[in-house]
C-alpha cells in the first residue's frame, strides 16, 4: 500500500518562499507522474505543477509559472515544489499526487498561508 507524506507548509509574507516535499513509500511499481495540486476554501482542487518520469515533461498552472519549480529525487521517491515570490492568492492546502500506470495516490495536504 502506497503512502505519501507531505511537509514544508507554513505561513509566510508576500514575496517570501517555501519548499514543499512529498515522500512516497510502499510502492512496488515505478512512478509515472508526480504533481502538486492546491485547494482554497470554497474552491475546487486545481493543478499547480506536474512532471512525468519519462521524458521529463513539466507543466505549470499559468498563475504560478516563473515562480514555482517542481523537481524530484528518484532515488528517494520524493517530489518537491519550490515556491518563490509567494502571493496571497497562493494561500491554500497543497496536496501532492503520485501516479502509477493504473492508479494514483494523494498526500494528506499541507497548509500554505501568505499574508500581505
Amino acid at each position: 500500500q502506497v503512502q505519501l507524506v507531505e511537509s514544508g507548509g507554513g505561513a509566510v509574507q508576500a514575496g517570501g518562499s517555501l519548499r514543499l516535499s512529498c515522500s512516497a513509500s510502499g510502492n512496488r511499481f515505478p512512478i509515472s507522474v508526480m504533481g502538486w495540486y492546491r485547494q482554497a476554501p470554497g474552491k475546487e482542487r486545481d493543478l499547480v505543477a506536474s512532471m512525468s518520469t519519462v521524458g521529463g515533461i513539466i507543466n505549470y498552472a499559468d498563475s504560478v509559472k516563473d515562480r514555482f519549480t517542481i523537481s524530484r529525487n528518484a532515488a528517494r521517491n520524493t517530489v518537491y515544489l519550490q515556491m518563490n515570490n509567494l502571493k496571497p492568492e497562493d494561500t491554500a492546502v497543497y496536496y501532492c499526487n503520485v501516479g502509477f500506470r493504473c492508479v494514483d495516490f494523494w498526500g494528506q495536504g499541507t497548509q500554505v498561508t501568505v499574508s500581505t
